[in-house]
């Protein structure tokens, strides 16, 4: 029997295809990669019987990088970036995916791939070919091997279909995708690397990680800045609105409107003023009665959406789309990221609003909706990708909490709306005369709820007061009045509205939109304030400034949107990939040239709102070179600073940083400080120069002295170093952050408590005999042993001594007997550090050296 391979693009939706397909009758297995299941069952697939496997990915299965050396900030010359060699990588080592895939695939026939249908999708599908090809029986490239189902919805007439008109991966939207991510890459990580070195070497109070730069990333900034920019430039302006009230024979008030509507010279106003001051009869001289409309929403795209999720819902773009992401997987709504606002002509309208006659939320209005017959939905816009967003399966708020239900009931809403009549009002304007000015009042009255019965926020105010007048009618003009007022400045853009804009300029798509918007929140470039309305600091304020000093190009839309425009030329197959992707990097790369030479301009503006190293931070720990008092930074990224020599160290971020006892660093005299991320997490020791500048082959940048392998230092890995970590290729070290005894791993999260109330704790120079774990000495007052015989010390082996293990808090820190020695320097698989550690200090020394 012939086999299937089927591939989802994330387990949760891999399960929910499988069960359809397999009408629930599928086998489920965990993948060898732990994170995918793999669904099997027995079907029949181009008229033969077939085994079928549907598993999944986890999103993309790789990730464009630079090669090797090219990834080193402080070797590569950032104008290098735009001509180096780039390569694949896998996107989550930690996963396997390509083994995975490649072990799923082996011996199969075909490969039917469910990835999401859009360009990103596209490109998924094209990495997966990758790994299997060389694991499948037949050709991978060939359209009787590989097959596409498109589907924009978790139900079974959707993905029954889809089966039923399998079609073939598209390459040219691949291609589009690959050469977005190459110029993205190129571009950002020459800008960013350039900018961040640069500021971050001259400036500490930036508190900013990274000074990113991004191709979409910083018109979107910049849209936010210039409206700051139009709010502080604003100039208020006083104007004069004349006002008369008049009052009908039963007394009802009412306020009438200027036909000049204001005027900005106080001189004049006051003579319209006087002109009619003296008139007390207002003179009716038009009635006008009109019905107007206020038009039901077209069908809902992904834009939309995240406008509402931001102005009404108060979700920020980002997050709605990773909820409405998991009302999709779940089969709650169809596919969210759609650029159509029009339903197709074989979409079954009235067949999904059925789904939700029996809700308590909406189902009278639903069920009358059905009685009554539905609306011709309006004419939106086909962009060919995907229908609008509608619900798929009933739902209630006992069902979905939170954001989930407040986004289905939207959804839910707005697809009800479209199939709504519109909401019609009456509109009465009754003008009036009073000598030579002419004054109108306006009252609305509602003729027909429609659709604003079911999207109740739209809904049309109470009925407006509106006299029973006739031409000729007189009445009662009193209050003449003038009313200064004030013009007043534009506020702050809402992510609505900057959503908006980027549609409107080409900025980005329906996915990358909120992923640009949570960028520039995420670097400090913009808060978010009140209203979910964007404000810029300084620093997005000072970047946009200084970009348009040097290169306004880099900031405006419009370069972004023609770039766009390319991209979508190779995804239809009029443009070639490789003219596209030289032309664009070629004009990047000269204007970051150029960007280079005039970065003076740029600076100057930084001068005059930041602080210079110098004066940052406060004095910390002295330097091992010249002895004086380096500064600590606390603003990202958190720093060291000495002025004297006019150097800069990082620091571990995301804790607190302090001395470790006015211990130094043996090999160059800095001295020694103290990382901590809190009582209950981790802590270590570190060595700012160290830290910085790795002093041996086997040590990477960024690690501290629990990764030091200097043979002697009573702070490094051969000191302190228990035995392998259980969870990595890491070592379990003892954490100096007493009276809180545990062993934290040099590598990863992995945290063992031990030895609760004991007065000290320290690793031995002897070996376990037994699993090749150093031995633990544990000290107890003795008015709080915890040892056998009211021993208040003892030395022994944490995993094999009985007394000690129950004293371990997480018990999977226990070894298993007979298995392979896990001494200080890792796992033995790892064949490194197979000898014991000599106990003699000269003998490790020369051991190390040699």
């Amino acid at each position: 029997m012939k086999t299937a391979l089927m591939v989802a693009e994330k387990p949760s939706l891999a399960q929910s295809l499988a069960n359809i397909l397999s009408n629930g009758k599928c086998t489920t297995n965990k993948g060898s990669n732990s994170a995918c299941s793999v669904h099997e069952w027995t079907g029949t697939f181009k008229n033969e019987a077939v085994k079928f496997k549907m598993t999944s990915v986890c999103g993309h299965v790789m990730s464009l990088d630079f090669t090797g050396k090219f990834n080193n900030w402080d070797k590569v010359d950032p104008i290098e970036l735009f001509s180096c060699p780039t390569e694949k990588k896998e996107a989550m080592p930690r996963l396997r995916m390509p083994a995975f895939l490649a072990q799923e695939a082996r011996a199969c026939d075909f490969l039917i791939l469910w990835l999401d249908c859009d360009k990103e999708g596209e490109n998924i599908c094209f990495e997966v070919m990758n790994c299997v090809g060389p694991y499948m029986k037949g050709d991978i490239y060939s359209p009787l091997v590989t097959y596409r189902a498109k589907f924009s919805a978790i139900t079974d007439k959707d993905i029954k279909a889809a089966m039923l008109n399998l079609v073939r991966p598209n390459e040219n939207e691949s291609r589009s995708v690959d050469a977005r991510q190459e110029l993205d890459l190129r571009i950002g990580c020459a800008f960013t690397r350039f900018q961040t070195k640069y500021f971050q070497g001259r400036y500490g109070d930036l508190d900013s990680s990274l000074i990113s730069y991004g191709p979409c990333q910083t018109p979107t900034l910049g849209f936010c800045v210039q409206r700051h920019d139009d709010i502080q430039t604003f100039k208020p302006e006083s104007y004069w609105v004349l006002r008369v009230t008049t009052s009908t024979t039963e007394g009802r008030e009412l306020p009438l409107e200027w036909k000049r509507i204001r005027v900005f010279e106080k001189d004049i106003a006051n003579m319209f003023l006087a002109s009619i001051k003296e008139i007390k009869e207002a003179v009716v001289v038009n009635i006008q009665a009109k019905e107007k409309v206020k038009a039901r929403p077209v069908a809902l795209n992904t834009v939309e959406l995240m406008r509402v999720a931001s102005a009404g819902l108060g979700i920020g773009p980002h997050s709605a789309m990773q909820v409405a992401e998991r009302l999709y997987t779940q089969g709650y709504i169809s596919y969210p990221r759609t650029e159509t606002t029009s339903y197709p002509e074989n979409f079954d309208l009235v067949g999904t609003l059925r789904q939700q006659q029996n809700s308590n939320k909406w189902g009278a209005e639903v069920r009358a909706l059905i009685a009554n017959g539905i609306n011709k939905p309006k004419k939106g816009k086909d962009v060919g990708d995907h229908p609008p967003i509608t619900p798929m399966k009933p739902a209630s708020d006992s069902e979905l909490d939170g954001d989930m239900w407040r986004i289905y009931d939207y959804v839910t809403r707005h697809f009800i709306a479209t199939l709504s009549r519109d909401c019609r009002y009456l509109s009465t304007v009754i003008t009036f005369q009073l000598g030579t000015e002419t004054f109108s009042y306006t009252g609305n009255t509602l003729v027909d709820p429609g659709y604003t019965e079911i999207m109740h926020w739209q809904a049309f105010g109470k009925d407006e007061f509106v006299p029973t007048l006739n031409v000729g009618d007189e009445l009662r003009a009193h209050d003449h009045r003038l009313v200064e007022c004030q013009t007043s400045p534009p506020d702050y853009l809402t992510e609505a509205e900057l959503i908006t804009l980027m549609e409107k300029h080409g900025i980005g798509t329906d996915a990358s939109i909120p992923v640009h918007i949570n960028n520039i929140c995420q670097r400090n470039y913009v808060n978010v304030g009140s209203g979910r309305r964007l404000v810029p600091t300084s620093l997005g304020v000072v970047l946009v400034h200084g970009y348009q000093k040097i290169d306004p190009q880099l900031v405006l839309p419009t370069m972004r949107s023609a770039v766009e425009e390319q991209l979508n030329l190779i995804a239809v197959g009029r443009a070639d990939f490789h003219a596209v992707l030289s032309h664009t990097t070629e004009i990047f790369r000269r204007k970051f040239q150029y960007f280079v030479r005039s970065m003076e301009a740029m600076d100057q503006l930084f001068e005059v709102s930041f602080s210079s190293l110098k004066t940052s931070g406060k004095a910390l720990s002295r330097c091992g070179k010249c002895r004086r008092y380096m500064r600590y930074i606390q603003a990202k990224p958190i720093r060291l600073h000495c002025s004297h020599c006019d150097d800069t160290y990082t620091l571990p971020p995301n804790g607190s940083v302090r001395i470790y006892r006015e211990l130094k660093c043996p090999l160059d005299d800095f001295e020694l400080l103290s990382w901590s991320s809190g009582s209950k997490g981790k802590s270590f020791p570190l060595c700012p120069y160290c830290y910085n500048h790795p002093p041996f082959r086997d040590m990477k940048k960024g690690f501290g002295c629990n990764s030091c392998t200097h043979p002697t230092c009573a702070y490094g890995v051969n000191s302190t170093g228990v035995s392998g970590c259980i969870d990595c290729d890491g070592v379990l070290v003892l954490d100096p952050s007493s009276p809180r005894w545990k062993l934290t791993c040099n590598r990863c999260d992995v945290i063992i408590n031990v030895f609760d109330d004991a007065s000290r704790v320290s690793v031995s120079d002897q070996q376990c005999t037994d699993c090749g774990a150093q031995q633990v000495t544990v000290e107890y007052r003795p008015e709080r042993t915890k040892l056998p015989a009211a021993l208040t010390e003892m030395t022994a082996c944490l995993y094999c001594e009985p007394t000690f293990t129950t004293l371990v808090e997480k018990h999977r820190a226990v070894t298993q007997r007979g298995g392979a020695a896990r001494g200080r320097g890792g796992r033995q698989r790892n064949n490194r550090h197979r000898n014991k550690q000599p106990k003699d200090k000269m003998a490790q020394l020369a051991a190390y050296f040699v």
